[in-house]
């Protein structure tokens, strides 16, 4: 069974990124349709606080969770997380 990954969206808020298909910019004009029409469904997940979106993270399930980092910071955590279980596992390994 995979383990359940979750990356710091901002504002304490997690996001499961076995979940994620992609992590883009919101300000091109498709993306900015495609929030509005998946907030007119019911489909948004606002992690924002108010503060403005800088990324939206599209979920396998059709919805989008709108976060107020940039998807660079969130694709660095990513790497910084994966790259800690990495080492811990080669650590493991080691002692035996």
């Amino acid at each position: 069974m995979n383990a359940l990954e979750l990356v710091h969206v901002g504002f304490e808020n997690l996001v499961a990124l076995n979940r994620v298909v992609a992590i883009v910019n919101p300000d091109s004009a498709p993306l900015k349709r495609l929030v509005r029409e998946a907030r007119g469904k019911g489909l948004v997940i606002d992690m924002t606080s108010g503060r403005k979106t800088k990324a939206v993270l599209v979920l396998d399930s059709g919805q989008l969770a709108l976060a107020a980092i940039n998807p660079e910071t969130i694709a660095g955590r990513l790497e910084a997380q994966r790259l800690a279980k990495l080492e811990k596992v080669e650590v493991e390994e080691d002692r035996g």
